[in-house]
């Protein structure tokens, strides 16, 4: 019964987001200096978790069921984030890059922050 509210779900989701978008980031900046390489972004949360397919099809909610997609299985496809590039090609900015990377953080904080509140509650009306 517990196992399948949409708080914790979502919750779940948001967190592995904001990883995805801290690999990109980080990506990112290990490039930096690369010649012609271009950064890359990932969609925010709102948009990607409202159309995610996922949450509209079957879902495994163990291994041995078919047809159905595990859980946080899903991958979110990077795309080039457009900055101005420098004279060598690059179009990694730092500084643009760190503000992702507090934003990543700060998303995934709100995540385990949702989580923790939601078990509360549930803690707190199964105990009464």
């Amino acid at each position: 019964m517990f196992e399948q509210l949409e708080v914790f779900s979502m919750s779940s989701a948001m967190a592995v987001h904001a990883g995805q978008r801290q690999a990109v980031i980080s990506q990112n900046v290990a490039n930096a200096d690369t010649p012609n390489y271009v950064a890359k972004d990932i969609p925010d949360f709102r948009a990607t978790y409202r159309t995610d397919p996922m949450s509209l099809s079957q879902r495994a909610t163990r291994a041995g069921h078919l047809h159905g997609s595990v859980a946080g299985s899903r991958q979110v496809e990077a795309f080039e984030a457009g900055e101005e590039a420098a004279p060598n090609g690059n179009a990694v900015s730092l500084e643009l890059e760190m503000l992702k990377s507090v934003e990543a953080k700060r998303q995934h904080d709100r995540a385990l922050a949702i989580y923790k509140s939601a078990l509360s509650v549930l803690r707190t009306a199964v105990s009464k």
